[in-house]
């Protein structure tokens, strides 16, 4: 019992760590890539080392990396105001609700296939022979996806604690469209991952991963509608432009508005990381996982070439496929913000209503209505 807790820690750490440091390098990414989109310099100035005498700047700028650090330490230090009239206790559980269950989520996420502990150095061991297989995954459950969006949803209390809570007009107003808001593209999100359980028969998230062995399997393949309306609900659930009407930064008050310091760097991270979270789940539900097309057990198999590896090489590899793709649907999201205008909120709430549950509705009813003409071919007549 003591080496499965130690052995979930390390996963939980590993993916954690992932997670929160993909999350600081995305703040430095999203105004470096407006910056290139908008043919500005972007960051630069923050600097590894201090300035020699006769320099203005220092060496190693890393093309602004040292950015996020320096946020960090901004944010750090900053005095940590408190409304006078604020309600101190949930004005201070307010950013915790917010980042916690973001982060409580990533344990279902599976960022890797199962590993034969003692089989590292063979080529294609059998799983059902091992005698120690280690999931990479911290929590295996049969209902993983009911639990992503039993606890993601506790976010919203966050966002409106922070409103209520501050005693401010302004704040409460943000509130308010966050909640409703989070609360409206939650339900377009449960209905398109109701389709991709109809095609998979599981909610376990490591299953679903395990059945899109091949690029034909994909849920982007099989779910086409799902995969653009879950992405479109994700960008909204997120509370990302064209849909941050929440915590609009130049003429629209969010609900963090009298949060300042450490707290306000709860909230800036926690959107971030929301976004990392966001494409884990499609990932891991329309784009494969960790599957490479082409990529065995026993190595890759392309062109006609079996190039064999070491089934610890193969773990590496496809934990560095799901990476990839986790990356590639954040550069993904970052691209919009930048590329599209902000919506009014009347258009928000008409377009999560009355466009995308009517169409993740339909979508199901289309799933479910060819997985039931598919069964019917290969049943006995």
């Amino acid at each position: 019992m003591f080496a499965i807790i130690v052995a979930a820690l390390i996963k939980l750490v590993i993916l954690l760590a992932f997670a929160i440091s993909l999350a600081a390098v995305l703040t430095w990414m999203e105004r470096r890539q407006s910056a290139m989109m908008q043919d500005r310099i972007g960051p630069e100035r923050a600097n590894l080392l201090p300035p020699r005498p006769g320099q203005v700047l220092g060496r190693l700028r890393l093309f602004g990396l040292v950015h996020p650090i320096a946020d960090a330490l901004k944010l750090a230090a900053k005095e940590d105001f408190v409304p006078p009239k604020a309600h101190r206790v949930l004005y201070a559980i307010a950013p915790i609700l917010t980042l916690v269950p973001v982060l409580l989520v990533f344990a279902v996420i599976p960022f890797g296939p199962p590993v034969c502990m003692g089989a590292l150095g063979a080529k294609a061991p059998d799983l059902a022979q091992c005698t120690r297989v280690e999931l990479l995954q911290v929590a295996h459950l049969d209902i993983g996806l009911l639990f992503v969006f039993a606890i993601a949803s506790l976010s919203a209390y966050g966002a409106a604690l922070a409103g209520w809570a501050s005693n401010s007009s302004y704040g409460l107003l943000g509130g308010m469209r966050a909640t409703a808001q989070m609360f409206s593209y939650e339900i377009t999100m449960g209905m398109t991952v109701m389709g991709a359980f109809l095609v998979y028969g599981t909610l376990e998230p490591m299953a679903i991963v395990q059945k899109q062995a091949t690029f034909s399997q994909w849920g982007i393949v099989l779910q086409p509608l799902g995969f653009i309306l879950f992405f479109v609900a994700a960008i909204a659930e997120t509370k990302r432009a064209p849909f941050d009407l929440p915590e609009g930064e130049s003429e629209i008050l969010g609900f963090f508005v009298e949060y300042s310091g450490a707290r306000f760097m709860m909230f800036y991270l926690g959107e971030f990381v929301e976004i990392v979270f966001a494409g884990c789940m499609i990932t891991t539900i329309f784009l494969g996982g960790w599957q490479l097309p082409g990529l065995m057990a026993d190595g890759l198999h392309w062109f006609g070439t079996v190039f064999s590896m070491p089934h610890w090489l193969v773990v590496l590899v496809q934990m560095a496929t799901f990476m990839a793709k986790v990356f590639l649907c954040c550069f993904l999201q970052l691209a919009i913000r930048w590329s599209v205008p902000r919506m009014r909120y009347d258009q928000l709430m008409k377009l999560g209503w009355k466009g995308l549950l009517p169409a993740s509705i339909l979508n199901v009813v289309i799933t479910a209505g060819v997985v039931l003409w598919s069964q019917a071919q290969v049943l006995p007549r």
